[in-house]
Order: structure tokens, then sequence, then C-alpha cells
């Protein structure tokens, strides 16, 4: 079934995430409630929201046909969660990632929901099955995980419960497509998800080497931006390993002994709180980055992933042409 392409939607929680979901479906041409308690936040996000798509607007990556003030105009603000979910077909909650949140905030959700909603969550590790067992529309719940930014950074990870109806993981994954996202279809949850699995399992091997003394953080930064990181911004792992040799059967039959050899002295995982551990990195991190620079890297940061996204954009376009001819 696929998604409306216009309407409403509810967006509950105005901060980085809630921002950011309103600027995509805007973009795409839906209506938005932004919803949060206080009308300060919710000022605040209106003029993050608007300096944001001018932003995009100068750097080419503006979505939609319409202008950063008539996206703006299409998004209106309430501190009632009711008027918020009213005549929405779809809300995307986005508050803070504790399971004792995410259980409050779907209670008062599922009370003012009404039948044929899709009521989505932002949770990034934990099973939506944790908090939404209760509920009475449950199976119109589903996690739509989003990773920061999400304007540079479009993936969203789409994870049922047991009880999802198989109608909302078609429409959501539509709605996803629809304002310009990549979402993939996780077949079962799980803790993490697929995204902070495999991120957290890079960083447990990154903890590890660091407190083995066999690299620092900068030089272990670079093996990722100028080793992994190319790479992996156009393909990803598997089909890396799929073109390093001559498939991935081949691959697999050459490099699994010392694939084996090497996962088999992987220690323990390390907690990131462990003093000593996090000392040493946390006196790394801030020799290059220090704490009052953070804001000027992040730009920095997001100046870099808005050329990729761009130039990944003009990429698409010349493969399509060049498949068509």
């Amino acid at each position: 079934m696929a998604a409306p392409k216009s309407g409403k939607v509810g967006i509950i929680g105005s901060g980085l995430i809630g921002r950011s979901w309103a600027m995509l479906f805007v973009g795409a041409g839906y209506d938005v409630c932004l919803y949060d308690l206080s009308a300060e936040q919710l000022n605040a996000a209106k003029i993050d929201i608007e300096k944001q798509l001018n932003e995009l607007k100068k750097k080419e990556l503006l979505r939609g046909n319409l202008s950063p003030a008539e996206q703006l105009a299409k998004i209106s603000s309430t501190s009632d969660l009711s008027e918020c979910m009213k005549n929405a077909f779809y809300v995307q909650e986005c508050v803070w990632e504790t399971l004792e949140s995410k259980t409050e905030i779907f209670k008062k959700i599922d009370a003012c929901a009404s039948v044929g909603q899709i009521l989505a969550s932002s949770t990034s590790t934990i099973p939506g099955s944790k908090f939404s067992a209760d509920i009475k529309h449950r199976n119109r719940f589903i996690v739509a995980h989003p990773v920061n930014p999400p304007f540079y950074v479009p993936l969203v990870e789409l994870v049922p419960t047991p009880w999802t109806d198989k109608e909302v993981m078609d429409i959501t994954y539509d709605v996803m497509k629809k304002i310009g996202q990549s979402p993939v279809r996780l077949k079962k949850e799980l803790v993490g998800f697929a995204l902070n699995r495999i991120q957290y399992a890079i960083l447990a091997e990154c903890w590890r080497l660091i407190a083995d003394d066999a690299i620092d953080v900068e030089d272990l930064d670079i093996v990722m931006r100028d080793g992994l990181g190319p790479r992996y911004a156009f393909l990803g792992p598997i089909e890396v390993t799929h073109l390093n040799a001559e498939g991935i059967e081949e691959y697999s039959h050459k490099y699994n002994k010392g694939y084996m050899n090497v996962c088999s002295t992987f220690g323990p995982t390390l907690s990131w709180e462990e003093p000593s551990l996090l000392a040493k990195i946390k006196d790394q991190c801030e020799s290059k980055v220090p704490l009052e620079k953070l804001d000027e890297r992040r730009r920095w940061r997001d100046v870099r992933l808005a050329a990729l996204a761009k130039l990944k954009k003009q990429m698409d376009i010349v493969e399509k042409c060049e498949k068509s001819d």
C-alpha cells in the first residue's frame, strides 16, 4: 500500500532530530505539526529550521519545489499532543533515548491515536517491543531510526515488532522514499538494530587497540577516514569484499583463514567508562578538538557531508542518464 502524497505529519519532540524530520517532510510537500511541552523550545526550533532551510538552499541541497519560506509555512507547532496528532496519517516520536521516556510518551501517544495512524519511534537502540507491548494501537507501531544529520546521511532503519502490521512497514517504507531518505527493512527486531551493532563493533575494536597501546586516536581515525571510509561512502562492506576478489566466494576461500585468525584475537568488550582508558582517549580527542570548538568542528563536518551528498546526487543523475542511453 502506497503512502499518501500529501497530508499531515505529527512530530513529537522539537530537538535536533525532530527538527530534521520536520524539514524532510515539508520538503516532500507534507504539512507538519511539531509538538513540545516548551513553547520556548518550539520557538527556538522554528528559528533554527528557517536558518537550516536557507543554508540548504545556498548549498543547492534543498529538497522539493517549494522555497525555504514556503516550506517553513507548512510547519505549525503546539504544546497540545492531541492537536499535534489530530488528522495526521503518520506520527514520528523523537524524545529522549531512555526506555522510561519512550514508555511514558507512547502511553500518551496511544491515548490520542486514531484508527489507521502510523506511530513511529526514532529510537536508535531500544527494541520497540520494550515500550509498545501494552499500547492499544501496537499493531500500528514501528521503529523508524534516522541517522544524524539526516539531510546528508539519509539512512532510515525500519524495524517491526512481533505485532507490527505488514501494511505499516510497507507504508512507512514508501513514506521514507517519498521524503528522499534511504530506508532499509529489518526482518526482525534486535538490540541496536543494524547500524549501531556495526558501529559499536567498530568502536569496540577501536577501544581495544587504544587500550593495548597499539595506536593513538588520531592515527586510528585516519585508518577509517582514509582507509575504510572512502570505499564505504559508496559501497557497503559486503560489496567491497565482493569486488576485492573475483567475487565473494573466492574472497571467502582465500581470506577465511586470516579472518578467523584475526577475529580469534579480539579481546573482551571494554567499557567506555573505564577511568584510565577514557582519560587517555579524552585527552587525545580534546587536544585535537577542544570542547569549545565542537560546534565549529560539527559545521566543518556538515559542510563536507553536504559536498559528498551533492556529489553522490550528481553521480546518481549521470548514472541514470547513462543507463537510459
